[in-house]
């Protein structure tokens, strides 16, 4: 058996899950990653060891620990991993002289609704709300919609509130103030940057400034659209 990350060894929502395998007459698993949960640790490896089943562990640990990123940030920091996003014009506006502006493609929204997919929430701030009345669904893709959120100043955000109701992932599709927000108070896992190469405006509302610990992770172009990945330094 291949698994990214260790199998528990603990009763939570479901029963162990090293006692399945071990109930399976599994012979060797191999292991991506340890689970730095406080519950597990390394214990359900040791079961697993202790049941004659041969374990190896660190296989593409890196890749299995990004696969995984999610979760880490969820049981280790008590919060959702946070994706701040935005799409900017060529000379760095988020909309035309304060009006709405179609920044992305038919493709590239279509890749944005794919990420709201894959995410349980999302957010954005009133001014954005009220501005322009933003779905936040999955209309171009298949799926469930994110969980909706807008934020202000009398009704700020509660990540513990966000924990408790196990949501592990957050993006955010705010406005400039309320992304810088985030990167104020260093509230961010990853950051996704989109702009359309072709377009430039006037003026308007500056995209935020990315952190100085931001390095890119990922970079792909769609026509005459990027979009660059960004997380945190190691």
């Amino acid at each position: 058996m291949y698994v990214s990350l260790e199998p528990c060894s603990h009763y939570g929502k479901t029963p162990p899950c090293a006692d399945l395998i071990i109930k399976k007459g599994v012979k060797r698993v191999v292991v991506g990653c340890i689970d730095e949960f406080a519950e597990v640790q390394g214990r359900g490896i040791q079961k697993l060891r202790d049941a004659g089943i041969e374990v190896e562990v660190g296989v593409l640990e890196e890749e299995c620990r990004a696969l995984n990123r999610r979760f880490f940030v969820y049981h280790q920091l008590l919060r959702p991993y946070i994706i701040l996003k935005w799409a900017q014009t060529a000379n760095g506006y988020i909309d035309d002289n304060r009006r709405p502006l179609s920044i992305s493609s038919p493709f590239t929204k279509m890749l944005s609704h794919k990420l709201r997919s894959e995410e349980d929430a999302i957010l954005v701030g009133r001014v954005t709300d009220e501005r322009e009345h933003p779905q936040l669904t999955v209309r171009e893709w298949s799926g469930q919609d994110p969980k909706r959120l807008v934020v202000d100043r009398t009704h700020p955000l509660n990540l513990d509130s966000l924990h408790a109701h196990h949501i592990q992932s957050l993006i955010v599709e705010g406005g400039t103030k309320t992304l810088q927000s985030f990167l104020v108070q260093n509230l961010w896992d990853e950051i996704r940057v989109e702009t359309n190469l072709c377009l430039t405006v006037s003026g308007g509302t500056r995209a935020p400034q990315l952190p100085g610990n931001a390095v890119v992770a990922d970079r792909k172009s769609y026509d005459s659209n990027t979009i660059v990945v960004y997380r945190r330094r190691s």
